[in-house]
């Protein structure tokens, strides 16, 4: 059984190296890549900076802290230093690529790549049963600019009914009782090349909004229209709740802050006002009305799963504005609860929105 175990170790150790020297190709391309990209970030970075220099020189001028003559002197002696910066900078990474080609794959923050292979126990520091621990030392790929970033978003707060002819404080349904809830994903997708005011915000979300009728009453269908009757026990709970699939698409507006580095460049809104305004569109999953009464000292639930004639398309307007990741967040269906009702009543919540990218 021993001799089995270590031929198939032998064997195994064998396949590994293949392999190992296939992704050892691999990580020498890939450091070469970035070196290159490298080169060219370092003439952005150096102009950018000469840039800067000269305004600032042009500020003292015109401030008359320097002297026309002056000036022309920094701004020869600042583009001079910059395309010194330029050409060490160049030759440095040209030197290091011709080193790597030389030499093959060659971490650049000292990790090496080793093949560790032990008997015993794994401890969580290293040591293994029987087998064959391999580090690459290869990097993660950095995108040098990113401009689409995902991530989950949570909403909840108030939900109600627009009804025509009524104001929301005539409104059959308890303000403080009827909440929204939504969950979903979604990106967010610079618009313009080098400026990151604009912004496209688009995903999916499952949307629940509950309404809770007052005074003890309940959704029932008569000759197929929805409407408010009155239960025959004292109702502890009622809760019609429709559950939305929808698509939500926002223009998305505000400051950033730009960073730059060799490696990459990046618009970071965290800790920067921003909003946006734009609208959904989906469709309705499932209506559902839920009873809680007691009937003769016993506790009842009900959960009634039917259409209530509610519509299957939903769309409408959604807007929302605050500070990095915290959220106010309006909606409201511009599709009418119910279909043919004799009096319209659209959905609006009003809530916090965490967008949690």
């Amino acid at each position: 059984m021993r001799t089995v175990i270590k031929c198939l170790c032998i064997i195994s150790i064998l396949l590994l190296s293949q392999y190992l020297a296939g992704q050892d190709d691999e990580t020498l391309k890939y450091k070469v890549e970035q070196l290159e990209r490298k080169k060219e970030a370092v003439t952005e970075v150096e102009r950018e900076a000469l840039k800067n220099e000269v305004e600032i020189i042009n500020k003292r001028q015109d401030k008359g802290e320097i002297s026309k003559e002056k000036a022309a002197q920094l701004k020869t002696a600042a583009a001079e230093k910059r395309a010194k910066n330029i050409d060490n900078k160049v030759a440095i990474l040209e030197n290091t690529i011709a080193l790597l080609k030389r030499q093959g794959a060659v971490d650049l923050n000292t990790d090496t790549s080793f093949i560790d292979i032990g008997f015993g126990a794994d401890d969580g520091d290293g040591d293994v049963l029987f087998g064959v621990k391999y580090n690459s030392g290869k990097q993660k790929k950095v995108q040098y600019d990113r401009r689409t970033y995902g991530g989950p978003i949570v909403a909840f707060g108030l939900n109600n009914a627009v009804i025509d002819g009524q104001s929301l404080d005539d409104s059959p349904y308890k303000i403080g009782g009827s909440r929204f809830f939504e969950i979903g994903w979604a990106w967010n997708r610079r618009i313009l090349k080098n400026s990151n005011a604009l912004r496209l915000h688009y995903g999916a979300s499952l949307q629940f909004n509950g309404l809770k009728p007052e005074s003890n009453r309940y959704f029932v269908l008569n000759d197929g229209q929805p409407e408010l009757e009155e239960f025959e026990f004292e109702l502890k709970k009622s809760k019609l709740r429709m559950d939305n699939l929808v698509f939500p698409v926002h223009l998305e507006f505000g400051p950033s802050e730009f960073k730059q580095n060799d490696d990459s460049i990046r618009y970071s809104i965290r800790n920067q006002f921003r909003f946006g305004i734009g609208g959904y569109g989906g469709f309705n999953l499932g209506t559902r009305q839920k009873l809680k009464y007691e009937m003769d000292g016993d506790k009842v639930k009900e959960k009634l799963k039917r259409d209530y004639n509610t519509g299957n398309l939903i769309y409408g307007l959604s807007a929302y504005a605050g500070f990095d990741s915290v959220l106010l967040y309006l909606k409201y269906d511009l599709n009418p609860i119910f279909n043919d009702a004799k009096v319209e009543q659209h959905n609006v919540s009003l809530g916090l929105r965490f967008d949690l990218q």
